[in-house]
């Protein structure tokens, strides 16, 4: 039965973010994400888990300046020691939240610079964070995200991501995948999710289009439920989805599953 975790940073929006973790766990979440924990202390986010006996499942390496743009800057050549020094600031929190995986966001590709350099940027960056982070026991993700959604992004497809696992060359390092996304950019979602599973490490929902939670849009969810069983994934779903409504009153697809 698959399991999943409350996206904190999309549920339970009618709250001020530290009272959701109270609220996720009052509907029989056991987990939870988020996009970033950067604007807390590192022993107050980890006293809510505990107070809800909740599991961090996800957070993402520092992503840039998000309110001005930045979607992660795994790719800006000119971004290095930022990005290297956000590393460092992931491992702080992932290992005082007991999380055991992060995930980088490529970012947007800056106007006028060669896809190749922006590459090997990437390509460079990741094998840094995963060395660093796996010398914690944190492993390393990254997403391909639509370009629907996000304009430019640079990594937006399950095979471009799966080639840059291999060239990176580390055991540490997985593929999350996100469903929606992926729907958008690609299909074919069964047959991607069977090939890839021994490098999928975790994975988060929304159905398409709007975005919303499974049920309102044309994605099989109930069918990918059972498939993922029938595969074996071990992993957890993130639910990283806007309820059409709030967020209570969205939840009967999952409540069979808490």
């Amino acid at each position: 039965m698959p399991k999943f975790a409350a996206n904190l940073t999309m549920l339970f929006n009618e709250l001020d973010f530290l009272d959701r973790f109270g609220a996720a766990a009052r509907v029989g979440f056991k987990g939870v994400e988020y996009l970033f924990p950067y604007d807390y202390e590192a022993a107050v986010l980890n006293e809510h888990l505990q107070q809800h006996n909740l599991v961090q499942v996800l957070h993402n390496l520092p992503a840039g300046n998000w309110n001005a743009g930045d979607r992660g800057i795994g790719c800006h050549p000119d971004r290095v020691t930022e990005f290297q020094d956000g590393v460092g600031m992931a491992i702080n929190y992932a290992t005082a939240l007991g999380c055991k995986q992060v995930n980088c966001l490529a970012g947007i590709a800056p106007a006028g610079v060669p896809t190749e350099r922006l590459h090997e940027t990437l390509v460079t960056n990741l094998r840094f964070a995963a060395e660093k982070l796996g010398a914690v026991g944190v492993a390393l993700l990254i997403e391909p995200i639509n370009t629907i959604d996000i304009p430019g992004f640079f990594l937006s497809h399950s095979e471009q991501a799966l080639k840059i696992i291999d060239e990176v060359g580390s055991k540490n390092l997985q593929l999350q995948y996100d469903i929606y996304h992926m729907q958008i950019m690609e299909g074919d979602l069964a047959r991607t999710l069977e090939t890839n599973i021994n490098v999928i490490r975790h994975m988060q929902l929304a159905d398409n289009p709007g975005r919303h939670e499974p049920g309102t849009g044309e994605i099989n969810y109930g069918f990918i439920f059972k498939h993922l069983d029938s595969i074996g994934y071990q992993g957890w779903i993130g639910c990283e989805y806007k309820p059409l409504s709030s967020t209570e009153a969205g939840l009967d697809w999952v409540r069979p599953y808490l």
